[in-house]
C-alpha cells in the first residue's frame, strides 16, 4: 500500500506539472511554426523564426523591455530599503506596540491589490505621477511579504554576532549593514526573484496608470499587440509572449536552487 501511495503521489505530481506547463509548451511550439501547422500539430513541419521577426517589427518592444526593466529595478530598490529597515526593526529593535504594529503590517497580505486601485489612482494623480514609472511602482514598495521575510531572516542571525559588532563600536545601522544584510543574501535573492517576476507580469495597475509607449511595460504592450482589432495570429502572439517571458524563465533556471533554499531557511514551505 505504501508503494502504491508513493506511485499515485508521483503520478499526480507529474500530471499537475504537465497541466501547468502545457500552455507554455504550446506557446513554444506555436512560436516556431506557422499558424496552420501549430494548430494542427503538424510534426513534420519546418521550424521558422519569421514569427519572431514579424512580432518584433509590430511593436516598440525594445522600449517596453526598457520600461519593464526600469520599473522592476525601481520597485526592487524601494522594497529592499523599506523591507530591510522594517524587518530589522521588527526582528531586533524593542519598541512599544511592536507586535501589534507587525500584525497590522501582515494584514496587508489579506488585502487584494485590486481593492486599492481607486485610492492608489487618486494618490498618484495628486502627486503628479500619472503615466510615470515611479507612479506605477510606488504603491508596491512597502511589501508586507518582504517585511515578514526579512524579519524571519534577521531573527535567525545569532545574537552573538550582533553583540560582537556592537562591542567593536558599530551602531545599529552599522550592525545592520555589516552583520544582518550579508547573512541575509540568500533571502534577498529569493525575494528579488519573487518581486521581479510579480512586477514583470503585473498588468492591471500598469494598464490603468500608463497612457503612452514611453511608460508602458511589456504586459500592457503585449495586450495591445495581441488585441483583436490588430488581427489575431496565434503563432505571432506566441512569439511575442515567449519574448516577454524569456528573461524570467532564464533567471529562474539560473537561480532556482538559491530560490528554494532561501525559503527553506526562513521557515516558509
Amino acid at each position: 500500500m505504501n508503494r502504491l501511495s508513493r506511485h499515485l503521489d508521483s503520478f499526480g505530481a507529474i500530471l499537475l506539472a504537465v497541466i501547468w506547463i502545457a500552455p507554455l509548451l504550446f506557446a513554444f511550439w506555436a512560436a516556431f511554426h506557422s499558424t496552420t501547422d501549430a494548430v494542427n500539430f503538424n510534426l513534420t513541419s519546418r521550424l521558422t523564426l519569421d514569427n519572431f521577426r514579424v512580432a518584433w517589427d509590430g511593436a516598440p518592444w525594445l522600449r517596453y523591455f526598457m520600461n519593464t526593466f526600469l520599473l522592476v529595478t525601481i520597485v526592487l530598490i524601494g522594497q529592499f530599503i523599506i523591507t530591510t529597515l522594517a524587518g530589522f526593526a521588527f526582528a531586533q529593535v524593542s519598541f512599544p506596540g511592536k507586535d501589534f504594529i507587525f500584525i497590522l503590517v501582515l494584514l496587508q497580505l489579506f488585502i487584494l491589490p485590486e481593492v486599492l486601485i481607486v485610492e492608489n489612482y487618486a494618490m498618484v494623480s495628486r502627486l503628479g505621477l500619472f503615466d510615470s514609472l515611479l507612479g506605477v511602482g510606488m504603491p508596491y514598495m512597502a511589501s508586507a511579504f518582504g517585511i515578514f521575510l526579512m524579519r524571519q531572516a534577521f531573527k535567525s542571525v545569532p545574537i552573538e554576532l550582533d553583540e560582537a559588532a556592537r562591542i567593536e563600536g558599530c551602531g545599529w545601522f552599522g550592525v545592520l549593514l555589516k552583520v544582518y544584510v550579508p547573512l541575509a543574501k540568500p533571502t534577498y535573492l529569493a525575494y528579488a526573484l519573487v518581486s521581479v517576476s510579480t512586477h514583470w507580469n503585473n498588468f492591471l495597475w500598469p494598464l490603468i496608470v500608463t497612457n503612452s509607449d514611453k511608460t508602458r511595460p511589456l504586459t500592457v504592450g503585449l495586450s495591445i499587440f495581441g488585441a483583436p482589432e490588430n488581427g489575431v495570429d496565434i503563432s505571432i502572439i506566441s512569439a511575442a509572449t515567449i519574448m516577454s517571458v524569456a528573461p524570467l524563465l532564464i533567471a529562474f533556471l539560473v537561480f532556482q536552487r538559491q530560490f528554494v533554499q532561501a525559503f527553506l531557511r526562513t521557515g516558509i514551505k
